[in-house]
């Protein structure tokens, strides 16, 4: 697997912090590098049906989407998501080849990196989260790294799990 530098450029706060999620957004793509379509929608673990490779790429794609547009920019929910299956994001990733939700992700990580790159790391979210909290980009930026890279051990248990590659 390729890993990629998490060394920032610069030393500031907005540049280590964009640096960290840029470097767990690679890191999932790289542990998905040279995964077949078929190995990409297997569930192997049993507690878990919908912990595929897919499932977990789609995942992050709908996350980043969530915290940035829906809590940061405050837009309206268009998100795969319902009542009745909350979960549906990893349901329907096996619908789709990795590579394009690959791509669909590093689409939209490029988008987000320009929005991020447009506002100060203290802009309020205009979306609320738990009890009416309005938090700052700084602190999406910080849970964005966290649940990235929490699902990049999930993935990594997959990748060894299906052909027995291991990383970092």
């Amino acid at each position: 697997m390729t890993r990629i530098d998490d060394t920032p450029p610069a030393w500031d706060e907005r540049t280590q912090l964009t640096t960290f999620l840029d470097y767990t957004r690679d890191t999932a793509r790289a542990k998905c590098d040279g995964v077949s379509a078929e190995n990409a929608r297997k569930a192997l673990l049993p507690g878990s049906p919908l912990m595929t490779m897919s499932g977990v790429i789609n995942h992050l794609r709908w996350v980043e989407y969530y915290w940035f547009q829906v809590v940061f920019l405050g837009e309206e929910d268009q998100g795969p998501w319902t009542d009745e299956d909350p979960d549906r994001e990893m349901r329907i990733a096996v619908d789709f080849p990795l590579t394009q939700l690959l791509d669909e992700y590093a689409e939209q990580s490029a988008r987000y990196r320009e929005l991020v790159a447009g506002n100060s790391l203290d802009t309020q979210a205009k979306g609320a989260v738990r009890d009416g909290l309005h938090v700052d980009l700084r602190w999406i930026l910080l849970h964005l790294t966290e649940e990235t890279a929490r699902h990049n051990g999930h993935l990594d248990i997959l990748r060894e799990m299906l052909d027995g590659t291991t990383g970092d």
